[in-house]
């Protein structure tokens, strides 16, 4: 390649890039090193310990201890753990896993959980791998190819975990009143994934019963396993098909799809498959990402975020056999556009606050 000539503010706009990349390659070897902690225990080592030394950390996780001692100094000088005198000699230093960092790295239902985002490092290279030829080909990829499901789920857990019984539903005031009451009610979630969402539902009310649909085999697989590890596998029922099929039918009192439709190559199917299934009286609702209304520049950090996701992920699932291409960045114009193809006269936005999602109610 050719030398790049600079003029003018460029030596200034050259350092701001240059340091910005670095900082990310940081970030990103960072992130190794936790999923590598993850991945070995050694956060569930370090949690309530108080302060050892490399030498009772690998005693404790089963590893070796230089590579316990090295470790626990990258963690040091990346601020994960606290060291109580860096002064004394290697294998007598103290390290202490502070208790608010030890809930962000262990905690699996709370929001504050970095686990998957930690997990997506390693996931990254075979997304490159699928994309590079992906870009050139342009026909799309299953979704079961990039074995995302796992981190997916890790994802979506705790804001089932917290928002979905406790002021998701209730946003649905005739769905909430049944499941109070301890009425029977049906519910149906289209591209269910790991089933956590029906399992959650399943668990808070007794009385009712939820069917899920996903075309991903090791997604339904580990749903069932879930609902029958839960206890609710009666009631918490998996079927691996597709969503945009007209030939699923029932009798429905809610309807929805969450995080999934951007993904869909036929998001008018499915919304169609949703409306029959629901019928007359049933609700149908729809939780994908909460966008920006239109395209912005510079955008805030969680639409970086989608369309860094789109680009190794989501629009290559929503393009297969010819798709609608819709990728993560599904903005609320596009819902209404697939909405009223599929027959629905209204998108009503609930008036539900989370800095992830946002919740459609389609009637």
């Amino acid at each position: 390649m050719a030398t790049i000539e600079l003029t003018g503010d460029d030596e200034a706009k050259v350092e701001d890039l240059a340091g910005r990349l670095f900082m990310a390659s940081l970030a990103t070897v960072e992130l190794a090193n936790v999923e590598l902690g993850v991945r070995l225990g050694l956060y569930e080592a370090l949690a309530g310990a108080g302060a050892i030394t490399a030498g009772e950390l690998a005693s404790r996780a089963g590893i070796v201890e230089r590579y316990a001692q090295e470790w626990l100094e990258q963690q040091a000088v990346a601020g994960m753990v606290d060291v109580d005198d860096t002064a004394s000699p290697a294998h007598e230093r103290r390290f202490t896993l502070p208790n608010a960092h030890a809930h962000v790295l262990l905690d699996d239902d709370s929001e504050a959980c970095m686990k998957p985002c930690v997990a997506v490092v390693p996931w990254v290279g075979k997304a490159i791998e699928i994309m590079a030829e992906e870009f050139r080909r342009g026909d799309g990829e299953a979704f079961g190819a990039f074995e995302l499901h796992d981190i997916q789920a890790a994802f979506t857990r705790p804001v089932f975990v917290n928002h979905l019984v406790q002021n998701w539903l209730p946003a649905l005031p005739e769905v909430q009143a049944r499941l109070t009451a301890g009425d029977r009610v049906r519910i149906a979630e289209v591209g269910c994934g790991e089933g956590l969402a029906a399992i959650t539902i399943a668990r808070a009310y007794p009385s009712s019963e939820v069917d899920g649909f996903d075309l991903d085999e090791a997604s339904i697989a580990s749903a069932g396993r879930a609902a029958a590890d839960a206890g609710v596998a009666d009631r918490a029922r998996f079927e691996r098909r597709d969503a945009a099929d007209p030939a699923i039918v029932g009798d429905y009192d809610l309807v929805m799809a969450i995080e999934m439709l951007h993904d869909v190559p036929d998001p008018v199917g499915i919304l169609r498959t949703m409306k029959n299934l629901a019928g007359a009286a049933g609700a149908v609702l729809v939780v994908d990402e909460r966008t920006e209304d239109t395209f912005t520049v510079p955008a805030n950090e969680t639409e970086r975020f989608f369309y860094s996701f789109s680009t190794l992920h989501c629009l290559a699932v929503s393009m297969q056999n010819g798709g609608a291409a819709t990728g993560t960045v599904m903005r609320a114009d596009t819902l209404r556009s697939y909405a009223s193809q599929a027959g629905f006269g209204t998108v009503e936005v609930l008036d539900v606050e989370h800095p992830q999602f946002v919740l459609y109610r389609l009637t």
